[in-house]
């Protein structure tokens, strides 16, 4: 998966297509990503001590990494991901400009 926590990335498809947000986290195992704002579900959350409160919460669900591309720093388009590999250390560096991601 070429998508990492942090990263800044666009969605390609779906309810939420064109919207941009900041990856919380990755699942890479089912190679999904879960991104701030993006692919809200509701959630049914039940109190669990006493005096807290419980109710329907609103929370980000994760999404297939491949319906989300890296957004580039310097083009500020949405971007694949080549990789060059420099004095033994691999990065990550954007298909159009060649800035590192």
């Amino acid at each position: 998966m070429n998508i990492k926590k942090g990263d800044t990335v666009v969605v390609l498809s779906g309810k939420d297509k064109g919207k941009q947000g900041k990856v919380l986290g990755t699942v890479p195992g089912s190679s999904k990503v879960v991104v701030e704002g993006i692919n809200m579900v509701t959630c049914h959350v039940k109190p669990r001590r006493q005096g807290e409160e419980g109710g329907i919460v609103k929370r980000e669900a994760a999404i297939a990494s491949c319906k989300v591309q890296v957004v580039c720093p310097k083009c500020g388009k949405g971007t694949r991901v080549a990789h060059n590999v420099a004095d033994g250390k691999k990065t990550r560096v954007c298909k159009h400009c060649g800035a590192e991601l």
